[in-house]
């Protein structure tokens, strides 16, 4: 785990403290917060995936206990999950309270990777994270559905192989689709995540990129976008 950067989110003192220490014999660099606000204001910058200081740079893999102060950790899962890029895939451990079978449930339901109960020990945490940087470190730049592949550092995608020649805004359609596979996204949603802009009046622009998106993923099998006619759009395994 050597060099990699860690991110706690946790309230209890020792807790943090011990996991901590865990993770830093380690070689890992930390990360920490103690509630959802300040892992909010803290890592706003790896949420828009402009790190501005030593403390703010992204993260190989987050540890978020769910029962915080000031809310859930889950609501904070929720939103590395709907942030653009390569962030929404950051690997999620959920720390969570023993017997806490409806959080865990809803956790993984929601994206997270793995689960621990409280209390657990520390050599069992700190293996936990390794196996989810482990299982992730080779797939992170790849991304596969059904005869489609993504390849997150040339922003191409291919189907069996063969480049579909996407524009930007295409590809960054694909990406939100595929990593919310079978989730309808909203219209609005989508336009500010790809255009950068407030969602004003949904132009003709998104349905025109969604129109051509379609007509290139054609001669992929059993992969479709659909429109929820008033929700969204939502990529669709047939």
């Amino acid at each position: 785990m050597t060099g990699k950067t860690i991110l706690l989110v946790e309230d209890n003192p020792k807790v943090m403290r011990n996991n901590i220490t865990v993770l830093k014999s380690r070689g890992a660099y930390i990360l920490s917060a103690a509630s959802l606000d300040e892992a909010r204001l803290k890592f706003t910058s790896l949420f828009e995936e402009k790190p501005k200081a030593a403390d703010s740079r992204l993260p190989d893999a987050a540890a978020i206990d769910i029962m915080l102060p000031d809310g859930s950790g889950l609501d904070l899962l929720r939103e590395i999950r709907a942030a653009s890029g390569s962030i929404s895939s950051l690997p999620v451990l959920l720390l969570t309270a023993k017997g806490s079978s409806a959080d865990i449930v809803t956790g993984l339901s929601l994206g997270a990777d793995d689960y621990l109960a409280k209390p657990y020990d520390l050599d069992v945490f700190a293996a936990r994270i390794e196996a989810l940087i482990r299982r992730t470190h080779t797939i992170k730049d790849r991304l596969s559905l059904g005869s489609l592949q993504l390849d997150l550092i040339s922003n191409q995608a291919f189907c069996d192989g063969m480049d579909l020649f996407l524009t930007q805004k295409e590809f960054a359609l694909l990406l939100l689709l595929v990593q919310n596979e079978g989730k309808t996204l909203p219209a609005n949603y989508l336009y500010e995540k790809v255009w950068g802009l407030p969602p004003k009046e949904i132009t003709s622009a998104l349905k025109v990129q969604i129109s051509n998106l379609k007509k290139k993923l054609s001669s992929a099998e059993k992969v479709s976008i659909e429109n929820s006619w008033g929700e969204g759009y939502y990529l669709k395994m047939l």
